[in-house]
């Protein structure tokens, strides 16, 4: 195998692309012997010659232009490859990928979704919609950069959480059941009624049902839906009594289509935190969006 310098491959690409010792010189910011110097050498090299004197420069012999066809191609494959790190590193090109659920995309990432946007609109965002244990498990695999998720969830080994807000969970209810809106609540008496929540495989749900236990009190919900949005409009057409993120029902407790039941004993509030993997390398843009965040 040939130990060619690799400079002089970079100097012939010049030089036949120029055609002219002077002017390849000029772009490599070297001097015309230099130039010259480095072809004799990669003829010798190659036990070839590479290049035909003329009155108007420097001319590729047959064998030349075979070896030209490739280093073009390698050489400015090079160069291309320069550039798309230039604008990786300089935030004029890349991707974050994110997992989020619906809860934290709506009321955490979007804001600074839409800043990060604004001031990097190269960058492309992919963000996977899926509920905590899903996001985990990728964030594992090297799927997305980071995750937005909720409490609880098991701590791993090699995962840098920060906790970033609050959140609390409610029950809510419409017009149907206002026998409940001034009434202190126990758990127990949630058996009594049909009850709307979350699917088993979130956080939110195994926090409750958790919880609940705890009280020795064990849902059987009449309606398992897939969103927390979902919850509120099957309460405010009273089909049952909603489980959900306080964020979700706010609007409406407000303008008074639905009330928060009360209870005798709290339901403590949970956490939304950011999780990254330690042992995984993050793209420039990613840590550009984390900074923003924080």
């Amino acid at each position: 195998m040939m130990n060619t310098n690799l400079e002089y491959y970079k100097v012939f690409y010049y030089v036949a692309t120029y055609g002219s010792l002077t002017a390849a010189g000029e772009q490599l910011a070297i001097s015309q012997p230099a130039v010259s110097q480095a072809m004799k050498q990669l003829e010798k090299q190659l036990g070839t010659k590479l290049f035909l004197r003329s009155a108007k420069g420097m001319k590729l012999t047959p064998e030349g232009e075979v070896l030209f066809a490739y280093v073009k191609n390698g050489y400015e494959q090079f160069k291309l490859g320069e550039q798309v790190l230039s604008k990786l590193r300089n935030l004029e090109a890349g991707e974050i990928r994110i997992g989020a659920s619906d809860m934290t995309l709506q009321y955490y990432l979007l804001p600074f979704l839409e800043q990060f946007h604004e001031k990097y609109p190269g960058i492309k965002v992919v963000v996977t919609n899926a509920p905590t244990p899903e996001t985990m498990a990728n964030l594992e695999d090297g799927k997305i950069d980071f995750g937005v998720i909720t409490t609880p969830f098991p701590k791993k080994e090699g995962f840098h959480i920060q906790e970033v807000r609050e959140i609390e969970d409610i029950f809510v209810a419409g017009r149907k059941y206002f026998q409940l809106k001034n009434h202190m609540t126990d758990f127990k008496e949630l058996s009594e009624y049909p009850i709307i929540c979350l699917e088993k495989n979130t956080s939110t749900r195994r926090y409750m049902d958790e919880l609940l236990e705890k009280n020795q009190v064990v849902l059987n919900p009449e309606f398992e839906l897939a969103t927390s949005d979902m919850i509120v409009q099957f309460a405010l057409r009273n089909l049952g009594i909603g489980c959900v993120v306080k964020d979700f029902a706010l609007e409406h407790i407000e303008n008074g289509r639905l009330f928060e039941l009360r209870f005798n004993k709290m339901i403590p509030k949970r956490k939304m935190c950011v999780i990254t993997q330690t042992r995984m390398p993050m793209s420039q843009a990613a840590k550009k969006l984390l900074e923003l965040m924080e």
